[in-house]
């Protein structure tokens, strides 16, 4: 007879019980590993160099322990996998509520540096934020892009340097960088991160930051948050050098003389003979005591007090892109200095009606729409009437551009 525990021994038997997937504990470390193996859409990581040694070490240790059955290496396999998955963990928790914001300078010229300012904000109570760095871009947008001129005639040498600038043409005008946080950010702490380039064409310029990542702790791997924030940075047209000429009554340009034609104005223009006619009280008595002649006062005419500025953008006007280009930055700096000598009344573009210039907001704007004007498809504009002098730009050449005031020379790139 076979023997049998005593019934106070044996006790209630109970089955094994299943596994239950769904318990607290157990989905959050299914959560977790699925996040690290299929991050977000945004989210992503990658191993460092550093990394790929651990992952390898990782392996070999794995199937070591695996064909020994040592119990050492499969402690060692965990504490490298342990390693490897927390500074995925760390690196997540580190980009964790901080917030990022691009802060764009004011407009700057083509060939000026552009300061980016990148505000940061940590908002985590306890934990700071450490090593982040931060890729941005900038990148030209219009059509702005200056075409080389095709030779002609069979040089191979001229035709080769062709294609270069060609090809460099149609390569996109961007900036790439990265800038980082040198400091830790504290809890609940800001800072702020510049990022400098420099645009060498006029336009709208796209300031993008692409993203965000994280060594942190370990830097086995590269956390990244594609972020896609775009600011529009406005480039005025570079100032270029131009030589004045005598324009009107033999006054320079911009050289704070007003005016140049004689009439009725209240500024004194010159002394001259007394002609029949004159009104007696135009003569000058002390200069015509001291010449021994009789000389009267002439004035200058109020509506040569200033300029009015006109732009035309036609493709009959400018058939060559090069100097377009020019033109368009020869207007903008004569606006400039006109401005800055009090002398800039007025402003247009092709043929809308003249735009009276009150303040530095009018200039700023007019400077604005010379950033993203192109050249249109129709003939030139016939000028606008104005009750200032005229200052139009036309073709010197096959290179140069000449300013005219009332259709005389007076200033020429």
């Amino acid at each position: 007879m076979a023997w049998a525990p005593p019934s106070f021994l044996a006790g209630p038997r109970t089955e094994p019980q299943p596994i239950d997937p769904s318990a607290p504990g157990r989905r959050v470390w299914q959560r977790l590993l699925w996040w690290l193996v299929f991050p977000r859409v945004k989210q992503r990581f990658e191993p460092t160099v550093p990394g790929v040694v651990l992952i390898a070490l990782s392996m070999g240790v794995g199937m070591a322990a695996y064909n020994s059955a040592n119990n050492i290496l499969f402690i060692t396999l965990s504490l490298l996998l342990a390693c490897l998955i927390l500074s995925g963990v760390m690196s997540a928790i580190n980009l964790r509520k901080v917030r990022w914001t691009l802060r764009l300078p004011p407009p700057v010229r083509a060939g000026q540096t552009a300061t980016v300012t990148l505000d940061l904000a940590n908002g985590k109570s306890l934990v700071p934020a450490y090593g982040l760095w931060f890729e941005l871009r900038s990148t030209l947008r219009g059509a702005v892009t200056v075409w080389p001129e095709r030779p002609k005639g069979l040089n191979l040498k001229a035709r080769r340097q062709w294609w270069k600038d060609r090809i460099a043409a149609l390569d996109r005008v961007d900036a790439q960088g990265r800038t980082a946080m040198r400091d830790r950010l504290d809890p609940h702490g800001s800072q702020q991160l510049p990022w400098s380039f420099t645009p060498d064409r006029r336009g709208l310029w796209r300031v993008e930051l692409a993203s965000v990542g994280s060594l942190f702790p370990f830097g086995f791997l590269r956390k990244f948050l594609s972020v896609g924030e775009v600011r529009e940075l406005v480039v005025w047209p570079a100032l270029v050098e131009y030589r004045r000429w005598a324009a009107g009554g033999g006054r320079p340009l911009a050289s704070g003389n007003r005016a140049t034609r004689a009439g009725h104005g209240a500024d004194l223009l010159a002394l001259r003979k007394y002609a029949p006619g004159d009104s007696h009280r135009l003569v000058h008595w002390k200069a015509s005591a001291r010449t021994g002649q009789l000389l009267v006062r002439q004035y200058a005419a109020e509506s040569q007090q200033g300029y009015a500025l006109a732009f035309d953008t036609s493709e009959a006007c400018w058939p060559r892109a090069e100097q377009f280009e020019l033109a368009v930055s020869l207007a903008a700096t004569l606006a400039e200095d006109l401005f800055r000598a009090g002398q800039l009344r007025a402003v247009s573009l092709d043929a809308e009606p003249p735009c009276a210039l009150r303040g530095l907001a009018e200039l700023e704007e007019f400077l604005g729409r010379l950033a993203v004007v192109a050249r249109r498809s129709s003939p030139c504009a016939p000028p606008s009437s104005t009750a200032f002098s005229r200052i139009t730009l036309q073709p010197d050449g096959p290179r140069g551009v000449v300013a005219l005031i009332d259709g005389q020379p007076a200033a020429q790139t």
